[in-house]
């Protein structure tokens, strides 16, 4: 037998042990997992050199904390879509139920002023960042199977407004306004998904927007907050620190940036540079162009979770369809929140920034979500191939 002819009977082998999944989408998501640690390095050893008397403090964390988030991801990807849709509603009562621990004194951390963390050895468990995506599975499975209720009737998508609401109400005792809106959003995009009257969805809309309007007028500092979003020149050294900071650092960035690591708001002007205003870094020392690229890379994201869900809509996985769109819509409204806070166009709220920002939490509920949307996607796939198969023989025996 010649090499030839065994490279093509090789060939085909080869190709049968790579399972067939959305690569671009996975490559995407390493793409900013990875450039997220370069970021985090490049931005916190200022940082951690002043207050850790170690530079590379932040780095070795964040990198821990990728290295369980890529474990965890893996770990999901083998769990079949029917043990989410069977336990969605347990694992979202669960989530509430640490939720209430976090606020119980002794049990959750409070950092600068806010408690929202669970201290498990050398790791502190954020249930918040839990929680949205349980609400999705949650919401995905109510909707799969009350859709004639959701649609039909007041109390059908009132029903899980109630659960969400109660963990909205723990998330903001925290506080946490910025994970309540996006969770809240979310979920109201998904009952607009699943088919609920006009009238009944333009009403929630508005008693949500009500509420959250009210919790920012008839809250201090949620009011300082918009009012020095809305001029942070007017008092740069106080209320408009942050954001006055995050904008001179995009100025000096102009189109293609001052260079990887010669950013110079990050050493100690701006504060929060490796969580919160991480994109003020990449924006000053990558440019316009680096914070088109990286805004382009969610857009790709969140172009494939919807495309995800529409195939399997076409195949009637409706649970399936419902996770990966509201998968899409979370990563894509919690982004734009976070580089929008940044550049000046929403007010400062204490979200990271999905697969970049400095956090365990956050990186391991983003890989999670990046192990359903592939999980969803493999199995959709072996779908189309069965049904492909099944109409090949029905033409062969026509």
């Amino acid at each position: 037998m010649t090499a030839a002819a065994r490279t093509r009977r090789a060939s085909p082998r080869r190709r049968e042990r790579i399972p067939p999944m959305d690569y671009p989408l996975l490559i995407c998501a390493l793409g900013l997992l990875a450039f997220g640690f370069v970021m985090v390095a490049s931005a916190s050893m200022s940082i951690a050199e002043n207050c850790c008397h170690d530079p590379f403090f932040y780095v070795m964390r964040h990198a821990l904390a990728l290295g369980l988030a890529l474990a965890t991801g893996l770990l999901v990807y083998q769990i079949p879509l029917e043990t989410w849709e069977r336990r969605g509603t347990v694992l979202f009562l669960v989530s509430m139920l640490v939720l209430v621990l976090v606020l119980v004194p002794g049990i959750g951390r409070t950092v600068n002023g806010a408690t929202r963390w669970i201290p498990l050895g050398p790791l502190n468990i954020q249930p918040s960042e839990f929680v949205k995506l349980f609400a999705i599975i949650y919401v995905s499975g109510y909707l799969v199977r009350h859709a004639d209720s959701v649609a039909n009737y007041l109390s059908g998508f009132i029903r899980p407004m109630l659960l969400i609401g109660v963990a909205a109400a723990l998330i903001l005792m925290q506080p946490d306004f910025g994970t309540t809106a996006v969770m809240l959003a979310t979920v109201m995009g998904l009952l607009f998904l699943g088919g609920v009257s006009i009238l009944p969805f333009a009403f929630l809309i508005g008693v949500v927007g009500v509420g959250l309007v009210a919790l920012v007028i008839f809250s201090p500092y949620r009011w300082a907050r918009v009012t020095s979003f809305l001029n942070p020149w007017e008092d740069p050294f106080n209320s408009g620190y942050q954001l006055s900071q995050a904008l001179i650092a995009f100025g000096r960035g102009e189109w293609f940036g001052v260079g990887l690591g010669n950013g110079i708001q990050k050493q100690f002007f701006l504060p929060e540079a490796h969580t919160d205003f991480l994109a003020s870094v990449i924006g000053e020392e990558f440019g316009l162009v680096g914070m088109m690229v990286l805004i382009g890379a969610f857009v790709f994201i969140v172009w494939r979770a919807f495309a995800i869900g529409v195939r399997a809509e076409v195949l009637e996985r409706r649970f399936a369809s419902y996770v990966a769109q509201g998968i899409g819509l979370w990563l894509g409204m919690q982004a734009f929140v976070n580089i929008g806070v940044n550049v000046g166009l929403l007010p400062t709220k204490g979200l990271t920034l999905p697969f970049l920002s400095y956090g365990s939490n956050s990186l391991i509920v983003g890989c999670m979500a990046i192990a359903i949307l592939l999980r969803i996607d493999v199995t959709v796939r072996e779908q189309e191939s069965d049904a492909k198969s099944k109409r090949g023989v029905k033409w062969v025996r026509a």
